[in-house]
């Protein structure tokens, strides 16, 4: 299929060009020792820093964030109940020995609700196992269920092998994408969001504090995770509010709980000052439109059904850009409502919105003429990919001396581009 440059409307270009420096004030700057974090205000879903986001690592008991998920998910269709009782296996028992336990007893039942706090509030790996094997049937099949609805989330770089967090070189995370299920879970699921707030819980008569440093900060922390490998590399996920904003920290790989609470303190402190939201769009505003073949029309626009922000830092001297991106061009007929773009915003090299795009309008199938034309373009088109594509197989094999098959493609994604 054709992939093309759409011309994007003079709106997108105004909204985004007007962000200059203002005046001689410097834009803040802030970094951190730990290798790996992300810093996303919740409400625009603006990335305001980021460093080494999309670096897999082991994501030790953050794991367990995506074992509540899944919980919280069948809680909310109505699958299990808080008071649904799950039975403590050998298993269960066992790998609860092996770092954080809630110290369930083998052989007994425990509610839901019970095991939930023991897995957020004590991090409990005998707590993960009991309600994996309790809505997965065994830990293997709840593994693999993660791993479906990391996939679903757009986790793109995240493999589970178990619901807790266990030291295997196959299982890996990254700041990003435990940043967007923490999102995730803080939009989908308000009414269980506050276990993760608890600073204590007690079972078999055994009290336990939250390990969540933020709980206990200044910055009005109420969520989510930590975690650590045996040898180090602290982790956290966290979330806090302040004047009605929210905010989620990750920190990945810090070398010590200490470090990890102070940096984590640093980077709220950041991301709550010195940032001004902007609205580049409304609701249902057109925001560009995306090239339709065969149809009626010869483009349908797209739009955002929530009003597009972004926070931009005070003093920056980085103009935003943005751009659309789409597999196309779309095939009639398409559907009104339909997501088919997405929406990408760069302050500088660094990309702070990524937000889905929908169809605003319907488009039929055009008449037989118009669809001959289309589609002898479409072939025109591809002919030249292949053509393309053969010539710079034919460069590399005299550059190299190796013979290989070309590679063609007939899709590829279009994009609206501008730079103020």
């Amino acid at each position: 299929m054709l992939s093309r440059f759409l011309p994007i409307l003079l709106r997108l270009w105004l909204a985004l060009a007007f962000v200059v420096p203002l005046g001689a004030a410097q834009a803040q700057t802030i970094t951190t020792t730990a290798p790996h974090a992300l810093v996303m205000d919740f409400d625009t879903q603006t990335v305001l820093f980021e460093k080494g986001a999309d670096d897999p690592v082991p994501p030790a008991s953050l794991a367990k964030l995506m074992t509540a998920e899944l919980v919280f998910r069948d809680l909310k269709k109505g699958r299990i109940t808080l008071d649904t009782q799950f039975y403590i296996s050998e298993h269960a028992w066992k790998t609860g020995r092996q770092g954080g336990t809630m110290f369930a007893r083998v052989n007994t039942n425990i509610r839901v609700e019970d095991l939930l706090r023991g897995l957020i509030v004590q991090s409990g790996n005998d707590a993960a196992v009991a309600l994996a094997e309790g809505i997965g049937g065994s830990e293997q099949n709840f593994a693999a269920m993660m791993n479906v609805r990391a996939a679903e989330l757009g986790m793109a770089h995240t493999h589970f092998t178990d619901s807790w967090g266990g030291a295997d070189p196959a299982q890996v995370t990254t700041a990003r994408d435990m940043a967007i299920l923490a999102e995730h879970i803080l939009k989908t699921y308000p009414n269980y969001y506050h276990y993760f707030g608890e600073k204590e819980f007690t079972w078999s008569k055994i009290r336990q504090l939250n390990r969540n440093p933020i709980l206990s900060m200044d910055v009005n922390g109420d969520g989510l995770k930590v975690g650590n490998e045996k040898d180090g590399d602290y982790n956290i996920v966290g979330s806090a509010v302040y004047r009605g904003r929210r905010l989620i920290v990750v920190l990945l790989g810090a070398k010590t709980a200490r470090e990890r609470a102070e940096e984590a303190r640093r980077l709220f402190n950041w991301g709550f000052h010195g940032f001004d939201a902007k609205t580049l769009f409304n609701a249902n505003e057109t925001v560009g439109t995306a090239k339709v073949y065969g149809g009626a029309k010869d483009e349908v626009p797209l739009v955002s059904d929530a009003p597009i922000k972004v926070l931009v830092q005070r003093g920056s001297p980085e103009r935003l850009t943005g751009k659309i991106v789409y597999t196309g061009p779309l095939i009639a007929p398409v559907s009104a409502g339909e997501t088919v773009a997405r929406l990408k915003v760069y302050q500088g090299a660094t990309l702070v919105l990524d937000l889905p795009l929908k169809t605003a309008e319907a488009d039929e199938q055009g008449p037989l003429p118009e669809r001959a034309r289309d589609a002898a373009l479409e072939l025109g088109v591809q002919l030249f990919h292949k053509g393309l594509a053969m010539a710079m197989h034919s460069l590399e094999k005299k550059a190299s001396g190796q013979a290989a098959a070309p590679k063609t493609s007939a899709t590829a994604p279009a994009e609206s581009s501008v730079t103020p």
